[in-house]
């Protein structure tokens, strides 16, 4: 994928990979989708800038285009793994003397508010490449610190290939 990154070239890659067959389709990265050139935060301040409406009405254009997103991963036939960027996500709070002072209270991913409830299971990786798990519908991993690897993968699709067969 190349850049303008759109929903759209997104979008499409994930049907190209159904159409041919594929079981899986990897995305890296989401972020781009949300805050590269092409992507959705770029489309909003164009349209932002071209005087075609302020910045809380152009969000009527670009909340479709990123639902359509979404809706295209979660309604594939390919189980889809996706990779984000993170950002250090701090909160403005008030100190001993009255102050408003910044403080880190973590990640948070390159990615439209809530993104990350859309998958199964979602891996935070710190800078050591240690995961830990924000969401797990698997209950695989759930408390554990580790290095995910070809085991990860191995749990994964055993518990994907538990499920039922639909018709």
């Amino acid at each position: 994928l190349s850049a303008p990154f759109t929903p759209d070239k997104y979008i499409e890659g994930i049907r190209e990979a159904e159409k041919a067959g594929y079981s899986a389709v990897i995305i890296d990265s989401l972020s781009h989708a949300w805050a590269g050139e092409g992507g959705l935060l770029d489309q909003h301040g164009k349209i932002t800038d071209a005087g075609k409406g302020n910045s809380y009405t152009a969000w009527r254009s670009i909340t479709p285009k990123h639902n359509a997103l979404v809706e295209a991963m979660l309604q594939s036939a390919c189980h889809v793994i996706a990779t984000m960027r993170t950002k250090t996500e701090y909160v403005v709070e008030k100190n001993d003397r009255g102050k408003d002072v910044p403080r880190k209270v973590g990640l948070a991913p390159v990615q439209r508010e809530g993104m990350e409830y859309e998958f199964t299971v979602f891996f935070d990786l710190s800078s050591e490449h240690v995961a830990s798990v924000s969401k797990d519908r698997t209950s695989l991993f759930d408390g554990q610190y580790f290095r995910p690897g070809q085991e990860t993968g191995e749990r994964l699709l055993e518990w994907l290939n538990a499920g039922t067969e639909v018709t």
